[in-house]
């Protein structure tokens, strides 16, 4: 099957019973190289040349060339996990003052967790931001400085009401467990420009992970050397040379070693499994040399860890947080493709996540002392430096929140029909506020965007057409996309 000459894919072995599968996967990795004459040639080679197959399984993560010229480099995806309500964030509603405790018209009686209650104000006032006089909420004030800077899409909507499904959704376009996530779909793409590190990095909240964990960046059916490498600045990883050997001469040992693998590999041509094995090796003992730097914060001025919260000694979960955010952009600084930034951990309750269903103020009080100050210090940080110039910034959250409060309760349920994620930094039109929700919160009612047009317009800003990105996997032509999507241009520059 061959899927055109306009097509970056992956030629498969065909259909495969469950047994075979797992009897192959292990294996995948070899046809990495088809990437590299992809995007050398535009096509798809039935037969690539045995020396390029070579070059490319013992580099998986070199850099490859995107469909179009890109707009930015790197990412770096700002994942609020729980459902953070657009209600009391981005999405002013002032209706809902008229409305507070009436019961909503129309509204439903049952929602996702039990009887619906009256219809809510939101629960921090609003005020007019910078130049466009956005209104954002108190709730996340340093956020709301930057409004001028970001492209709101108001209108998004998810296929689940239910955490870890619509997580998967957000990340992998699939609310069913089993497909890659977007970083690992854009590692496989492009590669990274570092050798030395992971194309695809996931910082996880000191608090713990997601409701739907490795999912958010598991590489699914794409060969596992493009999924994503959790680390965070809490949990480094140290150098483990032995005693007494020096730099230099673990840098001669890894030469001698790296000079026998090749000709291992030499001798078993075609042998995936091995050439997996050893690229897999390989970046784990740069790593072991590059990771401990890059994780060492004691070189930041202080003025930096003062201005992201990284010194906060009486708030360590911010202070966490806060050193993630630093640990991101130093990512990028050097190169790394992709990072996803958690904010908010699974726990029953949503007590260390944004899922604001009983005290929701309460809740949000604490939450957004942990996101607010160092997120914002991030991205002011990456326009100094000059990075923000390549790097794209988003936000984003599984789905929102309901109007009304739960019946005998002070928080909103879940809401999958009209929320809020943003992006800012390379190739973001600023100050954009695109879509509308109805006049209440409820539901998105013009410019209409399933999450798929969100991820096909972070692609785009890539270099890379979500059409043409995909992966044959028992057969189908798989994309992140699935068979939908479309670029938001308007938020585009």
């Amino acid at each position: 099957m061959n899927p055109g000459a306009d097509s970056l894919s992956f030629q498969g072995h065909g259909l495969l019973d469950r047994r075979g599968f797992l009897g192959r996967s292990a294996t995948a990795l070899g046809s990495v190289a088809l990437t590299h004459l992809l995007g050398r040639e535009g096509l798809l080679a039935a037969q690539p040349d045995a020396s390029a197959v070579l070059a490319d399984l013992a580099h998986p993560n070199r850099p490859r060339p995107p469909h179009f010229s890109p707009k930015a480099q790197n990412v770096i995806v700002i994942f609020c996990a729980g459902a953070v309500s657009q209600l009391e964030t981005w999405d002013y509603k002032p209706e809902l003052h008229r409305w507070h405790d009436k019961p909503m018209p129309g509204g439903p009686a049952v929602t996702f967790q039990g009887p619906a209650g009256n219809l809510a104000r939101p629960q921090y006032a609003f005020r007019p931001r910078g130049k466009t006089g956005k209104m954002v909420s108190d709730l996340i004030p340093h956020l709301a400085e930057l409004t001028d800077d970001i492209a709101f899409v108001h209108s998004l909507t998810s296929k689940s009401n239910t955490h870890g499904p619509a997580e998967n959704f957000l990340s992998t376009g699939f609310a069913l467990d089993g497909f890659p996530s977007v970083g690992s779909w854009i590692g496989y793409a492009l590669g990274t420009d570092n050798q030395d590190l992971p194309a695809f990095v996931s910082l996880l909240d000191p608090r713990g992970v997601p409701q739907n964990g490795s999912n958010n960046w598991g590489s699914g059916f794409l060969p596992a050397t493009f999924q994503g490498t959790t680390w965070s600045a809490q949990n480094p990883v140290r150098h483990l040379s032995a005693p007494g050997i020096t730099r230099d001469a673990d840098q001669a040992a890894r030469r001698l070693l790296g000079q026998l693998n090749q000709r291992h590999l030499e001798a078993h041509p075609g042998d995936e499994k091995l050439a997996a094995r050893i690229a897999s090796y390989e970046l784990a003992a740069r790593m072991q040399l590059s990771v401990p730097e890059i994780s060492d914060l004691s070189t930041e001025p202080a003025h930096i860890l003062r201005a992201y919260g990284a010194d906060d000694t009486g708030h360590p979960i911010k202070a966490g947080f806060a050193r993630n955010c630093i640990l991101a952009r130093r990512l990028v600084e050097r190169g790394v493709r992709f990072v996803q930034l958690f904010n908010g951990a699974y726990a029953s309750g949503g007590e260390l996540n944004w899922d604001g269903h009983n005290k929701l103020k309460e809740q949000y009080d604490r939450h957004a002392a942990i996101l607010d100050q160092p997120a914002a210090a991030l991205i002011r940080d990456l326009r100094q430096r000059g990075l923000l110039e390549n790097t794209l910034v988003v936000w984003c959250t599984e789905f929102g929140r309901m109007p009304f409060f739960q019946k005998g309760a002070q928080g909103r349920d879940h809401n999958p029909d009209g929320f809020t994620c943003w992006m800012t930094g390379a190739g973001i039109r600023k100050g954009v506020s695109h879509g509308v929700t109805d006049e209440l919160g409820r539901a998105a009612v013009r410019d209409i965007h399933p999450l798929y047009d969100f991820n096909a317009t972070l692609l785009h800003l890539l270099g890379l057409d979500h059409e043409r990105l995909t992966f044959e996997h028992n057969g189908v032509q798989r994309r992140l996309t699935n068979v939908e999507g479309h670029v938001i241009r308007e938020i585009l520059a």
